[in-house]
């Protein structure tokens, strides 16, 4: 799960559904200022980021998702406590109508 730099979306609903069956909160944030229509989403804020829980796991996108997956180690260095992971293909390759199937 966090042998790789990044998640697709299949793999985001999927891990975030293991993950909070174990207690852990996975956030997406938004670096763009641009919301997912139908996820929650926080705005990227390291001060307030730093302060949530330590098993927190934060999944960045941006537009194309490059950005992001370039910029983790800078993402990782301000959240030392977080594990961060970036959205593959970002919002571009976000599709709005995707539903989890029974495997989760």
């Amino acid at each position: 799960m966090f042998e790789k730099d990044e998640w697709t979306q299949k793999e985001f609903y999927k891990y975030k559904n293991e993950l909070e069956k174990e207690g852990a909160q996975v956030v997406l944030v938004d670096t763009i200022l641009k919301p997912l229509g139908n996820m929650k989403t926080i705005t990227y804020n390291p001060y307030e980021m730093a302060n949530m829980p330590e098993n927190t796991v934060f999944v960045f996108y941006c537009d194309t998702g490059k950005t992001t997956k370039e910029r983790l180690p800078f993402y990782r260095k301000k959240l030392p406590k977080h594990r961060c992971v970036s959205l593959r293909g970002g919002r571009g390759y976000w599709r709005p109508n995707y539903q989890p199937g029974k495997e989760f």
